[in-house]
C-alpha cells in the first residue's frame, strides 16, 4: 500500500487530498496544527505548528513510525494576508513568508530520511506572476520564492518534484484578500482530483491547473 506524508493537511486543499489519497488506497499521515479536523479522513494523524522547527521535525519522526519509507511527500500549508509595504510589520511578512516558503524547507528536510529512493514531491504553489498586486507582496515572493526552491531541491536530490499552481480554488483564503473570488473557482475536490491525475501522469516540474 503507498504511503503519503502530507504537510497541512486540514486546509480546504488539505482536507480534499486526503479524502481522495485515502480512497485511492494510501496510507496518509497528515501533520496539522489542526488535528482534530482530520481524525474523521485518517487514523494517521500529528499536530505540529509548520513555522516551529522542533515541531517538524519531531513531526517527521514521529510520522515514520506510521508509514515511512513514504512514497509521497505533499506541502499543501499556506496563508495569506492583503497587507501594503507601508502597513506590514515584519511580523506580518514573515508569517506569510514561513507559511508558504520556510514552512516547505523544513519539512523537506526533515521528511527527506523518510522518503524512498524513488518519492515524489509535490508543493501548492500559485501563479504568482498574475498576483503581484498591491497588498500581495509577501504572498507573491513566497510563492515564487517555492518555485525556486523546488527547482533546486529536484537537482539535489534527482527526486521528482511537482509544482502545482492552481488558478482560483473555493478555499477561505477568499476571506482575508479584498478581490471577490471568481464563479470558476475550483472546488478543493475538483483541484485534488486534478492533482492525483497529474500524479498518475507522472508530471514534474510547474503545473498550471485551473
Amino acid at each position: 500500500m503507498p504511503s503519503t506524508l502530507l504537510w497541512g493537511a486540514a486546509g480546504g486543499i488539505g482536507k480534499a487530498l486526503t479524502q481522495q489519497l485515502t480512497a485511492s488506497g494510501h496510507t496518509v499521515v497528515a501533520i496539522s496544527r489542526h488535528p482534530a479536523e482530520m481524525k474523521s479522513l485518517t487514523p494517521h494523524v500529528i499536530a505540529a505548528d509548520l513555522s516551529q522547527p522542533p515541531q517538524v521535525s519531531a513531526a517527521a519522526r514521529m510520522a515514520a513510525g506510521m508509514g515511512a519509507p513514504f512514497d509521497l511527500f505533499i506541502y499543501a500549508a499556506g496563508d495569506i494576508a492583503s497587507l501594503k509595504t507601508a502597513e506590514m510589520t515584519p511580523a506580518d511578512w514573515n508569517r506569510i513568508l514561513s507559511a508558504n516558503l520556510t514552512g516547505a524547507f523544513l519539512t523537506a528536510q526533515a521528511s527527506l530520511p523518510h522518503l524512498k529512493a524513488d518519492a515524489r514531491l509535490v508543493f501548492i504553489g500559485a501563479v504568482h506572476e498574475r498576483l503581484r498586486l498591491p497588498g500581495l507582496s509577501a504572498y507573491a515572493a513566497a510563492k515564487a520564492g517555492l518555485e525556486a526552491f523546488a527547482e533546486v531541491l529536484r537537482k539535489e536530490t534527482r527526486l521528482p518534484v511537482l509544482v502545482i499552481r492552481p488558478g482560483a480554488v473555493d478555499t477561505p483564503f477568499w476571506k482575508k484578500v479584498p478581490f471577490s473570488m471568481p464563479k470558476n473557482a475550483l472546488s478543493p475536490q475538483a483541484l485534488a482530483e486534478k492533482i492525483l491525475t497529474a500524479l498518475e501522469e507522472d508530471k514534474t516540474g510547474v503545473l498550471d491547473i485551473s
